[in-house]
């Protein structure tokens, strides 16, 4: 019982310290840490599986780059058309402006979205022309976004009319004249209606 304690004890010194191992006269086998002349012989020691005391304190995690807050507008709106506005246009054209205050900050860019989808790319005009907008009740809106393409601000969706003049209509308020066919989209020149020849022309 005592050679395994030794053992255990001799195990946990440190990996530098040396051992040594003989038979005393009882014929017992003895270690110890000190070198004995004669029989003793030197026992070789495993490497020392140890672990270094990780510190407690928790790591501190890397700072994020601090980013700015978000400027924001005391003012944001479209100025035409006028909520619920009526747009009469046979092409569907329709010319949107909108303004701001303060006016727009450098690197914020507009965009104009109608029926909830972007009309073109974000832009620092504050003008939209839109052609060919189908007949009926549109929604209209306007973000502005910063450098990062976060958005800024947002108007609640506008509501406007469009009413496109079918070239039926058209030719009803205006009557096509025989110079009208071929120069009005309305007035088609396959539809000009034959000329009547003089009946004295064919005697010549």
């Amino acid at each position: 019982m005592k050679g395994w304690l030794l053992i255990g004890l001799l195990l946990a010194l440190p990996a530098s310290a040396q051992v040594f191992t003989y038979i005393d006269a009882q014929g017992n086998r003895v270690f110890t840490d000190q070198p004995r002349p004669g029989n003793a012989k030197r026992v070789p020691l495993a490497t020392s599986n140890r672990m270094a005391v990780p510190d407690s304190a928790p790591a501190r995690s890397a700072k994020k780059p601090e980013q700015k807050p978000l400027l924001h507008y005391d003012l944001l709106r479209i100025l035409v058309p006028e909520p619920d506005a009526t747009v009469r246009s046979t092409a569907g054209e329709i010319i949107v402006s909108i303004t701001s205050e303060p006016g727009l900050q450098k690197g914020h860019r507009y965009r104009l979205l109608l029926d909830g989808q972007p009309t073109a790319e974000p832009g620092i005009s504050p003008v939209f022309p839109l052609t060919n907008i189908d007949r009926g009740t549109h929604q209209l809106s306007v973000e502005v976004l910063d450098e990062h393409g976060r958005t800024v601000e947002r108007t609640a969706n506008q509501p406007f009319h469009m009413q496109r003049m079918s070239l039926a209509q058209k030719r009803k308020v205006k009557p096509c004249a025989i110079d009208d066919y071929g120069q009005r989209p309305e007035c088609p020149l396959a539809e000009k209606p034959v000329e009547e020849k003089s009946p004295f022309l064919r005697f010549f």
